[in-house]
């Protein structure tokens, strides 16, 4: 190294501070592509936890959205439900069983997604409960959900820094979020005619007060006219 320093000469001095430059240069380029992927290895990671734990807490509110009612999940599919919703109306009343059947269908796919969700972002632990859980769906057994909430929430706290929860809490189970029904076919139907006729019933009303109206009108001008 002090063989290549040359300070005898301007052209020897010039050429090691020119070789100084460059080298500096050469090293201060490298730190810079080093740092930038770390950070960007480190930026895709954090985007990573940051989709993984939006979905597990998805999830989360899902599977585990309420403490009280029934907290299994029914596994019946729509067929099973209707005909459940017939023989409702042949035993009962006329509109026996169809919310809740309907509400009970939308809670079922709702949980579905949900464990799929699970099955693929989630821990060792979570994926077994949630296979677990999706077997005994597929098997027309009834699911309950309440352990695998509990995993969930322990993780996502974990992961948030948050304060584990107390074991002497006493948290009651949670069960899958009800979700509310929808409107029937004949239900929408009858609301849309009702809403129709009404309309046609203003206008007709509106149409024979303005034919009455220019009736008089026009009665008036005429008696106006004889009248001496």
């Amino acid at each position: 190294m002090r063989n290549s320093l040359d300070f005898t000469s301007w052209q020897g001095l010039l050429s090691t501070l020119l070789g100084l430059v460059l080298v500096s240069l050469v090293a201060v380029g490298i730190r810079i592509v080093v740092m930038l992927s770390v950070q960007q290895r480190r930026e895709r990671q954090n985007r990573q936890i940051n989709e993984r734990l939006k979905t597990l807490i998805a999830a989360y509110k899902v599977l585990g959205g309420s403490f009280t009612g029934e907290l299994a999940v029914d596994p019946s599919h729509l067929r099973e439900l209707r005909t459940r919703g017939l023989q409702a109306e042949a035993e009962g009343g006329a509109d026996a069983g169809l919310p809740a059947s309907d509400r009970r269908r939308r809670i079922r796919d709702a949980v579905e997604t949900a464990l799929s969700d699970v099955i693929l972002l989630g821990t060792e632990e979570q994926v077994r409960l949630a296979a677990k859980a999706a077997a005994d769906m597929v098997a027309g057994r009834s699911v309950e959900t309440a352990e695998l909430v509990v995993s969930l929430r322990t993780f996502i706290r974990a992961v948030l820094d948050l304060d584990p929860v107390p074991p002497t809490l006493g948290i009651p189970k949670q069960g899958p979020l009800r979700l509310k029904g929808t409107a029937t076919r004949g239900e929408r139907a009858g609301g849309g005619g009702g809403m129709g006729g009404g309309g046609m019933g203003a206008g007709l009303g509106a149409g024979m007060g303005l034919h009455h109206g220019a009736a008089e009108a026009e009665a008036t001008i005429s008696s106006e006219r004889t009248d001496p």
